[in-house]
């Protein structure tokens, strides 16, 4: 059997550029970067930090408009409980959580994958939660331009649980509202569906 090998793939000269400013940082807080434990951390950043702001490579317009198909449903499609995972640019600490997005069609429905992978297009950027949550849904509604869209994100912010006022409990919730879902009736239909088990 064949070695297991992870396939990769970084730009060497900013991989390599980013590794040395964590080296830096991990000797101004006092470690020894030449300990054991730590010869490969500055190298393992660097590609981490790179993997998590990804995002900025990527089009979110282009994914949308490689999957969108002529269609006459036009009734209410939600996909909630989307895993989202954040870099806060306030601190570069994690925040987490999960995205809910519903959309009406006008005349074009879109590959349900492509939901999520515009939510991992903003997310892996430096961000706050209420421009993620706007970036999204300003992004499904020019794209699409459905007759409504509606965007609602819970997520626990390490910068509140691990550092200043340590609450570990608090969840923060944004949400964004276009088209029909402006009209309570239609947003009711959204946020009851959202927070119910149908299973």
């Amino acid at each position: 059997m064949a070695p297991y090998r992870k396939f990769e793939e970084y730009n060497i000269e900013i991989r390599d550029e980013v590794k040395g400013n964590y080296s830096s940082i991990i000797s101004e807080i006092g470690e020894d970067v030449t300990r054991e434990g730590l010869l490969k951390t500055p190298e393992r950043a660097s590609k981490a930090m790179m993997f998590l702001t990804q995002g900025y490579q990527q089009d979110p317009v282009e994914i949308l408009k490689g999957a969108m198909f002529k269609e006459d449903y036009d009734d209410m499609v939600i996909i909630k409980d989307i895993e989202l995972y954040s870099l806060c640019e306030h601190h570069m600490l994690p925040f987490f959580g999960k995205a809910h997005i519903a959309y009406i069609p006008n005349g074009h429905i879109v590959g349900l994958s492509k939901i999520p992978r515009v939510v991992d297009v903003f997310a892996r950027r430096l961000q706050v939660q209420e421009r993620l949550t706007h970036d999204i849904l300003e992004c499904i509604n020019t794209t699409l331009k459905p007759k409504g869209v509606a965007v609602v994100i819970e997520a626990s912010h390490m910068c509140m649980m691990m550092r200043g006022v340590q609450k570990q409990n608090s969840v923060t919730t944004t949400s964004g509202f276009r088209g029909q879902f402006e009209k309570q009736e239609t947003r009711n239909e959204f946020l009851k569906l959202v927070s119910s088990r149908l299973s």
